[in-house]
């Protein structure tokens, strides 16, 4: 029985990994069609978001059945506990990858965001691809290291959100109202998208050092 337990519990793992990996390609699209407003790039993120989601119900599912049939303990209690959780960050970024994508198709073929910001949404994009990528090594090796470099990567990802906002309230700012709302909106996409995989270093981290960092209660939203 341990032996399938540990089986069950290497399996989680791997499907975290599938996950994550699929939620990497999500925000590298997504980022993509943004840029370039690309409708077909936005369209396929969008349609391949169910995709993440079913994956996601399934490791839920079985992380569910792990707990009923096996009733684990202490540290393996704490991995399948996590596991769920993470599971839902992973699904809620890959709605965050969505939404991106949604912008792009409404406001075809004209771009989502003002000349003036596309250079720090496209710099926004590419630190959400790289915390992506961090996240799927980290899901792999569970390396304490790779979870500090996903809160470094962050803290960049939350500065070029403070300037965005900056920009858009600042008193030259000639974008219409709808170029504030869309600006507005894809800021706060990339910065959340950037929490969650926090949150879920925090988790790794935890598991491997039994030393628990504060959650952002704001991920619950």
């Amino acid at each position: 029985m341990r032996q399938v337990f540990q089986q069950e519990l290497s399996e989680v793992q791997d499907r975290l990994v599938e996950i994550a990996e699929l939620v990497k390609v999500a925000i590298t699209d997504a980022t993509a069609a943004f840029n370039e407003s690309d409708l077909p790039m936005a369209e396929k993120v969008i349609e391949g978001d169910a995709k993440i989601d079913d994956l996601a119900l399934s490791l839920d599912e079985l992380s569910i059945q792990i707990l009923a049939r096996q009733q684990p303990v202490a540290r393996d209690l704490r991995i399948v506990v996590s596991s769920l959780r993470m599971s839902a960050s992973l699904e809620r970024m890959g709605d965050i990858a969505e939404h991106i994508a949604s912008l792009t198709r409404y406001r075809f073929p004209e771009r989502v965001v003002a000349k003036g910001l596309r250079g720090t949404f496209r710099e926004m994009g590419e630190l959400d691809i790289e915390i992506a990528g961090k996240l799927v090594e980290l899901l792999k090796s569970q390396e304490n290291d790779i979870a500090d470099e996903i809160r470094d990567l962050d803290d960049k990802v939350d500065a070029l959100h403070l300037k965005v906002f900056g920009k858009v309230l600042d008193e030259a700012w000639g974008g219409t109202t709808a170029d504030t709302v869309d600006a507005t909106l894809a800021s706060r996409y990339h910065e959340r998208f950037g929490d969650h995989a926090v949150s879920i270093s925090k988790k790794v981290k935890y598991l491997s050092t039994g030393d628990w960092v504060d959650q952002d209660n704001s991920l619950s939203r």
